[in-house]
């Protein structure tokens, strides 16, 4: 693993499984998290519990990868890709008291192999994207995608199919 500028004292890299020839820029927060052999993680990413980043995969700075989310291999993140896993987040419960791990339900969200996600994409939770899928820029998917497409819009759409 190469972390590059390793004077910053604002990484975090606590528990997390790190595959060989990994190299993660500065301020990176993870935790908790498995990041596979050769991936790049950009400098102001986030990366929690739980979450999977598979081999060879490129994560562009800024993005927010939550637990939940898996992430498989020759996937390419744009910048300021967001995930969500909670599609009914709260800070409290009916009665005003504060919510914790117990009151929600994590949604997992599966990435299959060789995507690549634009630019400001927000990917719900209890997604599915198929391999080979691309995620446009600025696209907010509601929805699973299948293989070999290109979906865009919010929601995102089906645009066009990939011919290999």
């Amino acid at each position: 693993m190469e972390i590059l500028n390793d004077s910053s004292p604002k990484r975090s890299l606590n528990n997390v499984k790190v595959g060989e020839d990994v190299r993660i820029f500065d301020f990176v927060n993870a935790y908790h998290c498995e990041i596979g052999d050769r991936s790049k993680v950009g400098t102001f990413v986030e990366i929690q519990k739980g979450a999977t980043i598979g081999k060879d995969c490129k994560i562009s700075s800024h993005t927010f990868i939550c637990e939940g989310v898996k992430i498989g291999d020759g996937v390419f993140v744009g910048h300021n890709v967001s995930f969500i896993n909670d599609l009914y987040p709260r800070a409290v419960n009916a009665d005003g008291s504060m919510q914790t791990d117990a009151d929600w339900h994590v949604e997992t969200t599966e990435i299959g192999n060789r995507v690549s996600i634009g630019t400001s994409a927000t990917i719900l939770g209890g997604i599915k994207i198929g391999d080979n899928a691309i995620i446009g820029a600025g696209s907010v998917v509601t929805k699973d995608v299948p293989a070999n497409v290109i979906v865009k819009g919010n929601p995102a759409k089906v645009s066009r199919y990939i011919n290999e």
